[in-house]
């Protein structure tokens, strides 16, 4: 997730530059909010599991992907409701992991063919049974 800490990265400069505008204009000061942050532990955290969604999904592996997401989604909504998300931070981050879970689907890999003999019929299983002279 180099993007978040890119626009993070951003946004800080952004409100230190308004800042240092407003202070130079001489007139009253105005202290503008710092940008919203998540603790490093958790970002941390929820950047190692966006990234273990997008390794399975580049693995051809969607049903592991599904049930990494949804992990995600869960452990987002707990940091949530435990105060660990920002109130500026919540819906932007429960929106991403919301839509990620809702884009990734779960596709089984497709079952091996049966044998067919020479004419185009499948072949029984017969399990070790004997078939010839003497059954």
């Amino acid at each position: 997730m180099p993007r978040r800490k890119i626009r993070t990265r951003r946004l800080e400069l952004c409100a230190a530059a308004a800042a240092l505008c407003l202070s130079g204009c001489g007139g009253a000061k105005q202290s503008t909010p710092p940008p919203p942050t998540l603790p490093h532990s958790l970002a941390t955290t929820l950047a190692a599991q966006s990234d273990a969604v997008a390794d399975a999904l580049a693995a051809g592996n969607s049903c592991r992907a599904l049930a990494l997401a949804q992990r995600l989604q869960r452990q987002t909504v707990a940091a949530i409701n435990n105060g660990r998300v920002s109130g500026r931070l919540q819906e932007q981050l429960s929106g991403a992991v919301n839509d990620l879970v809702v884009r990734v689907s779960c596709v089984p890999p497709a079952a091996a063919p049966q044998r067919q003999d020479k004419h185009g019929h499948d072949k029984p299983k017969h399990h070790g049974k004997k078939h010839g002279k003497g059954d």
